[in-house]
């Protein structure tokens, strides 16, 4: 059984208030994505790793390839206009077995806990996939400028990434959310439209995902720190 794990890399992320897409902006002299490749890189249990991204990019990734050592770096395909469609592009691109892992994990999400990445990889082993997910730890309420109701926080979770699952599950998922129009957010979206049951694996704070420009500073002094 392998592992494989696409980054999906396509996304303009401009939310940070950037021109640059966030996973290519450099801290202490290095691109996001690489940050976020060098976790996969480094565990073990990983073989393989597939970049989808917009063409323009693909130097520079090859650039990163080299000048970080990034050898598990099988491909680099072209990026979709969604987050699903470069998922697709990449899945499409691997010969891949049906119990083979494939471990989806957003380019922008660099802080990723080795300790967690093994064991949502020992857990999908085991089970047959592995969601990562942080629990709920702050009161949740719903409304719109004003308070309407509060919501019990024990059984809620914040969905993070990695999200494993088995290569044939993954794109039989995929293929009815085309055959459906469907296009969902995430992969484990795709996979309970399909009935199968999906196992939680605890997250960290630390594995967050930089989206505004908060949390590019946020990252940007927490790298400080190890400089």
């Amino acid at each position: 059984m392998k592992t494989y794990v696409i980054i999906p890399a396509g996304g303009k992320g401009k939310r940070g208030g950037t021109e640059t897409p966030k996973q290519y902006l450099r801290f202490h002299s290095k691109e996001l994505i690489a940050y976020t490749l060098e976790v996969y890189q480094n565990n073990s249990l990983v073989d393989e790793i597939i970049i989808s991204a917009e063409d323009e990019y693909f130097p520079l990734l090859n650039e990163i390839k080299e000048k970080y050592n990034l050898n598990k770096i099988s491909k680099i395909v072209e990026g979709g206009k969604e987050r699903q469609d470069s998922v697709y592009n990449a899945l499409k691109s691997i010969k891949a077995d049906d119990n083979d892992l494939i471990a989806v994990h957003d380019a922008a999400r660099p802080l990723l806990p080795d300790a967690i990445l093994t064991q949502a990889i020992n857990t999908a082993k085991e089970k047959g996939n592995a969601l990562v997910c942080l629990k709920a730890r702050d009161t949740l309420l719903k409304g719109d400028e004003i308070v309407k109701e509060y919501v019990d926080r024990s059984k809620m979770y914040y969905v993070q990434t990695p999200q494993i699952f088995k290569y044939a599950d993954l794109m039989k998922a995929m293929k009815k959310a085309y055959e459906k129009n469907f296009i969902g957010t995430d992969e484990s979206m795709l996979i309970k439209e399909l009935g199968i049951e999906i196992n939680i694996v605890e997250g960290s704070i630390l594995n967050f995902k930089l989206t505004t420009s908060t949390d590019i500073e946020m990252f940007e002094k927490l790298t400080s720190v190890n400089q």
